[in-house]
This record gives C-alpha cells, structure tokens and sequence, in this order.
C-alpha cells in the first residue's frame, strides 16, 4: 500500500503535492467505506480541543485504554486530585445543556468509563470519588467532558470550589441523569 503524505499549506516543501495534482489512492468505494467507518464531519469541530485530541490529533495528549468505541479518556492538565481524569465523547456535543433524555445511556457510559479507568489505577473507594460536569457558561471547552475525581478528601480548598457538588457551575453525573429522566 502506497504511503500518504498529508500536507497542510506548506507549499515550500517540493514533495509535498497538493489536491489538484496528487493521484487518488484509494477507489470510491474504498473511500466510501472509510469514511463510514470514521466520524462524520457534523460530529466533529475542528476548532475543537477535545474533538481534536479524541481523533488523536493532538500527540501532546495521552489517550488512556477505553473499552468503549465512542469514548476517549485522558488525564486532566491541572489536576485538582490524584486522579483527574476526562471522560469525552467522541462525537462533538457541546455541554450539558445540549444533552436530551436520549443521551442517558451516554452519560451512563462515560460513568462506567471513568470507573474502569479509576480501577485500572488502583483506586476501589467509590464513596471518595465525584463525577460530573461544569455548567454553562463554567466550561473551560464548549465538549461535554466528565470530571473524574479522586479522591475527593484530598481536593485543595480552590477545588473544593470549582468541583463543588451540585452548585451552580458544577453538578453531578446523578443529578444530571435525573434531569434528563424527567
């Protein structure tokens, strides 16, 4: 198989060849699988941190093992516990308030997600643990992401702030399940 060089603009470097001149490598109907395969372009921002790094375009960023196909998981950048960890769709949703009753199963899978990735680090005391997600307009990225703390007894007093339970800019995977029930 061929390899494919990708250039972005870069019309200095001589084996660089663009769109117009450069030879299809794959047939239509090879092209049209992968792109089944792969997000659509509705489902993705590329002004996007989150959605960049979930298709791992962002190599700075270590995406932990993750069972689950439409979710990625890595390590927050300012952690405010122990462990800190982001749970993120794959697909681009914007926050919480974007999320319809439909999306239950989702917010349940993120949760399983950040409970394995807390297991596969050794941390069982899910009492000590708290999950959830920044209010609008709180949210650091505008892509729904679960904060998984722990444990939580360890939390600064800033972050004792920021990730407080149920406040006005922070709630809780339970309260946020229940609010979409009803």
């Amino acid at each position: 198989m061929a390899e494919e060089q990708r250039c972005y603009g870069t019309e200095s470097d001589p084996n660089c060849k663009t769109a117009t001149t450069a030879e299809p490598t794959m047939s239509p109907t090879q092209t049209s699988e992968v792109a089944a395969g792969s997000l659509e372009l509705e489902d993705y921002d590329l002004k996007c941190l989150f959605c960049r790094i979930a298709r791992g375009q962002e190599p700075s960023t270590e995406l932990l093992p993750c069972e689950n196909e439409d979710l990625v998981c890595f390590k927050d950048i300012k952690p405010a516990a122990p462990h800190h960890y982001l749970v993120v769709p794959k697909k681009h949703v914007g926050n919480c308030n974007d999320l319809k009753k439909d999306h239950v199963e989702l917010v349940e899978n993120m949760v399983a997600v950040g409970k394995t990735i807390l297991e596969r680090n050794n941390f069982t005391d899910f009492k000590n643990v708290r999950m959830g997600f920044h209010m609008p307009p709180f949210c650091s990225i505008s892509h729904l992401h679960l904060h998984v703390l722990a444990p939580v007894n360890q939390l600064g007093f800033i972050s004792k702030l920021i990730y407080r339970a149920n406040s006005y800019w922070f709630i809780t995977v339970d309260y946020l399940i229940e609010k979409l029930r009803t």
